[in-house]
């Protein structure tokens, strides 16, 4: 099978944070961008965290009202992408690709953005994406998004960056799609880390889907408030997984060519696919 991408990652917000001292993890972050090369799509969440807590370190108190994590979203993109600047390998291009539910319900604005993100490749660049949180106003997107709904048989909201991967990944025919996160991968009972699933597979995408829809049942908690957890991941990956693309849920602490040679504990989803 012909991939036009080789892969999409996408990082949690938590798994970006040292809680301990309220502030990137930059350890973390600057081991993942070193992986970051041209052929790989970066979607990455976080701005609206890093927001919050760079303007909590210099004002001594948070935003309040409704608007706050608007501010905070234009507060943190900056910091965001500088960081991610600071240590990908020079030798690459970093872009910025700010992105919102239209750009996956219209079909002229797919194709837009499709093409910029095929480009990068060709071009030597790496493309960062995250939801444009800082023009978003959650009122106006619901009711677009319910008016779509009218229109059209499926609507993606995409305010999720797990969903917003997973579209990429299907947009631009992933061969890999890979879901950091905070946990090992899906377990059959999330309070015991030997039940980690290794493998989620079919002979064909009926299967597969059966496969997952079973695996949905033991996903519970998220972890953080407004996040929709694992069973949300498991359906937004749905797509790209009957298509043909290879998806891993895995750990963040793990290093991406780790993850991707299954030399540390994740879970592998696909059609026909083993563990090594």
């Amino acid at each position: 099978m012909k991939f036009d991408t080789e892969l999409v990652g996408k990082i949690g917000s938590m798994a970006l944070i040292d809680r301990k001292d309220n502030m990137i993890d930059y350890t973390r972050v600057a081991r993942l961008s070193r992986e970051l090369r041209p052929g790989y799509i970066w979607v990455s969440s976080g701005a609206v965290e890093i927001g919050r807590l760079d303007y909590l370190s210099r004002h001594g108190e948070e935003l309040t009202g409704e608007h706050a994590k608007t501010d905070y979203a234009a507060q943190g993109q900056a910091i965001l992408m500088q960081t991610y600047r600071q240590y990908v390998d020079p030798r690459f291009s970093v872009r910025q690709v700010l992105v919102e539910h239209q750009h996956f319900n219209d079909e002229q604005k797919s194709e837009h953005l499709r093409k910029l993100l095929l480009r990068c490749k060709q071009q030597n660049a790496v493309p960062i994406i995250n939801y444009n949180d800082a023009v978003s106003n959650e009122e106006n997107r619901r009711l677009e998004i319910s008016s779509l709904m009218h229109e059209k048989e499926r609507v993606y909201e995409c305010v999720d960056n797990d969903e917003t991967a997973s579209r990429i990944a299907c947009l631009v025919h992933a061969e890999r799609l890979l879901i950091l996160t905070g946990a090992d991968g899906i377990y059959t009972d999330p309070e015991n880390p030997d039940t980690l699933v290794p493998l989620i597979s079919g002979k064909n995408d009926l299967e597969l889907l059966e496969n997952i829809e079973e695996h949905k049942r033991y996903c519970k908690g998220a972890s953080r408030a407004g996040a929709n957890g694992a069973k949300a991941k498991l359906e937004y990956i749905k797509d790209a997984a009957i298509q043909g693309t290879t998806v891993y849920i895995a750990n963040a602490k793990y290093s991406v060519s780790d993850i991707l040679a299954e030399k540390v504990p994740c879970t592998k989803i696909g059609i026909g696919i083993r563990s090594i």
